[in-house]
């Protein structure tokens, strides 16, 4: 059973997918310090932590449980699966050869006493899942954090599994 109803047609592309949601892949986001936005080792993508940057460069930042709501950072996480399907599409050309999302890991920056991350970092799962169908379920990790790089709400990374 699927995280998320997605009654698209099964000849339905992750393109078209993300056509009918509404949403056009910006760019990567360029590193922020000395690393890789990806590394690819046989059929397998690791994707560096992306966080809810829009496509002109503003950051959402703040702490959820304190100023930023369940529902804001729920909408962050989205954003921030967006960035990671721009890296995706830079890395391998087009997104339907994702073969799978195999792992999540997703990081809450809250107050101490939060504890939804699950819900929060369903924004990214739930968009894969939209956007890929069956491929985009995967394992996952959501903890919650005390600080994130520039007070950022989420940030995100990704194992793919790819096809040549």
């Amino acid at each position: 059973m699927s995280i998320v109803d997605h009654q698209e047609p099964l000849e339905a592309t992750p393109q078209d997918r993300l056509a009918r949601l509404g949403i056009v892949i910006p760019p990567p986001p360029p590193p922020i310090a000395n690393f890789l936005t990806h590394v690819r080792e046989g059929n397998l993508v690791f994707l560096s932590g992306q966080g809810p940057r829009e496509a002109n460069g503003y950051l959402h930042t703040g702490k959820v449980g304190a100023n930023v709501t369940v529902e804001e950072a729920y909408a962050h996480a989205w954003l921030t699966g967006i960035n990671l399907f721009s890296v995706m599409q830079d890395v391998l050309g087009d997104l339907g050869r994702i073969k799978r999302i195999v792992k999540l890991f997703g990081m809450v920056n809250a107050v101490p006493e939060f504890g939804d991350q699950p819900a929060v970092i369903n924004g990214c799962s739930d968009l894969f899942v939209k956007v890929l169908g069956d491929r985009g379920e995967h394992a996952r990790s959501a903890v919650g954090v005390g600080s994130l790089p520039g007070n950022i709400t989420v940030e995100i990374e990704a194992v793919v599994a790819v096809r040549d």
